[in-house]
């Protein structure tokens, strides 16, 4: 039986590759368990500094595998609380991953497959890629990957595509957040690759904790808390080992010990 994710190791680099091309690399309980297994093993590896999230085959991800969906349409609420806790718990470890994330998007990316492009750091895309939140066709909504769509969206793009569910180019994509950059098919990896050697080139623990001054500089209301916080925070950086490497290389003109 073929697996339904591929781990992948370049180096310092996890590529994790949604591997059921003949289904669209669609969602099944196997599949979200593999992919948040691997995260969470990427995120406790210290040798790993960036992950890839990709898709084998024509397109990225067209979110919920159809047999899955019957067979959850034919359980309990309980059955699907569980089920969509499953999804969450992929969702929010991917977001809070301690390690920067690319998305490398071609063919279509629906559903729960935008739900991966917006809990990536860096989300590069083809222009033939198409994107939907097609749950309200079924009678249904993006709730659980809504936190994330949101904030890369934000909150009134939201409120058309998923109320109306309609597919959307990466032309689109990139003009209200989702992505970060479109280019030509045959540039595609190699863009990836680009982010991937900025990536390398930081601080591994200011790279990992960039995400989490982001969310929390967002959520923080109190600015004198925030002051103090942010104060703290690139204090501690300063006199770390990293800090320290950093700025020593800087002031020496040479690469940090980091750097590839």
């Amino acid at each position: 039986m073929t697996h339904p994710l591929l781990s992948l190791r370049e180096g310092p680099v996890a590529r994790l590759r949604l591997n059921r091309p003949e289904l669209h690399n669609a969602f099944d309980a196997m599949l979200i368990a593999a992919l948040t297994g691997a995260l969470d093993a990427a995120a406790g590896d210290d040798e790993v500094r960036v992950v890839v999230i990709e898709g084998e085959g024509a397109s990225f991800s067209t979110g919920a595998d159809l047999h899955w969906m019957r067979g959850m349409a034919a359980a309990g609420e309980a059955e699907n609380r569980e089920d969509a806790l499953a999804l969450a718990r992929l969702m929010r470890t991917l977001n809070e991953l301690p390690k920067p994330t690319v998305a490398r998007v071609q063919g279509a990316a629906f559903g729960g497959g935008v739900g991966l492009v917006a809990c990536c750091d860096i989300a590069i895309a083809a222009p033939a890629a198409k994107f939907g939140l097609t749950e309200s066709k079924l009678g249904l909504l993006p709730a659980v990957i809504s936190p994330y769509v949101i904030e890369a969206i934000g909150a009134r793009q939201a409120r058309r595509w998923f109320a109306t569910a309609e597919i959307f180019d990466a032309a689109t994509a990139l003009r209200i957040g989702l992505l970060h950059e479109l280019v030509d098919e045959d540039q595609l990896d190699a863009a990836v690759a680009r982010q991937v050697e900025l990536l390398l080139k930081a601080g591994p623990r200011a790279a990992a904790q960039a995400k989490q001054l982001v969310r929390r500089v967002a959520g923080e209301r109190d600015g004198a808390r925030l002051d103090a916080d942010n104060a703290a925070l690139i204090a501690a950086l300063r006199v770390s080992a990293e800090g320290q490497e950093g700025l020593s290389a800087f002031l020496d003109k040479r690469k940090p010990n980091w750097a590839r």
